[in-house]
């Protein structure tokens, strides 16, 4: 019987291994930003004030849930990029979480423009439960 190599990682797996890890980047330093509020990140808010006002009046818990952000996004590039089953299962977990928060949001008239959002996780959710993408978290594909 013939044995075979490992399955070589889809092009999407390694995009979204990448996408995570700016998520890492990007809530880390916003995170940073609170912490040392008028340093040299701030300017940074003026992408999102609102984001900025929202995250200020969580006092310490702000920074906290961006610095846990941060760690759960790097954690999920890493697994994404490894080809672990646990990474994958971050990766749906966190678009569906996005998903849901996007919906409400629009639902509710908080922030309309997350109704963009709601395609754009629904597109990588689909990917991440194609054939190609479920079969190379499979177990018995990339074991260990």
């Amino acid at each position: 019987m013939p044995e075979f190599g490992p399955v070589a990682r889809p092009h999407g797996v390694t995009a979204l291994g990448v996408f995570f890890a700016f998520g890492a980047l990007a809530s880390g330093l916003s995170s940073a930003s609170l912490l040392t509020p008028g340093g040299v990140l701030e300017p940074m808010w003026r992408l999102n004030p609102r984001a900025h006002a929202g995250f200020v009046s969580l006092h310490v818990w702000g920074p906290l849930l961006l610095s846990g952000l941060a760690l759960v996004c790097a954690a999920t590039a890493i697994g994404l990029i490894r080809g672990k089953r646990w990474g994958y299962r971050l990766a749906i977990t966190l678009l569906l979480i996005n998903f849901i928060g996007d919906f409400a949001n629009t639902a509710l008239g908080i922030e309309r423009r997350a109704i963009f959002g709601l395609p754009v996780a629904a597109l990588l959710l689909w990917y991440l439960f194609s054939r190609r993408v479920r079969g190379y978290f499979s177990p018995a594909v990339n074991a260990a």
